[in-house]
């Protein structure tokens, strides 16, 4: 395996950015069916946003069973981090609290906390 992928920063990372993509993949997801079913005017932004939100939610698999296995999540952790991906949005949430939480490492300028 690359080092780039035992690394806990990078894969915290990584992670943080798949999350964020798989969250706006959504909204672009969202934005698409509802301009095919509610405006009823094209089905262009679901066939464009619908496989692009696919491709981004395997990302985020691969990416949550990565960061379990580097950063030694718990499984309650790891089935956590899974089911963010059902409900749109819920990804950042979860980065966020996985951050807050210290299951993602911080980098080195934000380990400095005001207050």
């Amino acid at each position: 395996m690359p080092a780039a992928l035992t690394d806990p920063r990078t894969v915290a990372r990584a992670f943080r950015v798949v999350a964020v993509a798989e969250a706006v993949s959504w909204v672009l997801l969202l934005a698409g069916m509802f301009v095919k079913w509610v405006l009823k005017t094209s089905e262009v932004g679901v066939q464009l946003a619908g496989p692009v939100h696919g491709v981004v939610f395997l990302a985020y698999v691969a990416t949550t069973l990565l960061a379990w296995r580097v950063l030694r999540w718990s499984p309650n952790t790891t089935a956590l981090a899974l089911l963010a991906s059902l409900p749109p949005l819920c990804t950042v949430v979860f980065e966020r609290w996985a951050q807050r939480t210290g299951r993602l490492p911080l980098g080195e300028t934000a380990s400095v906390r005001a207050g």
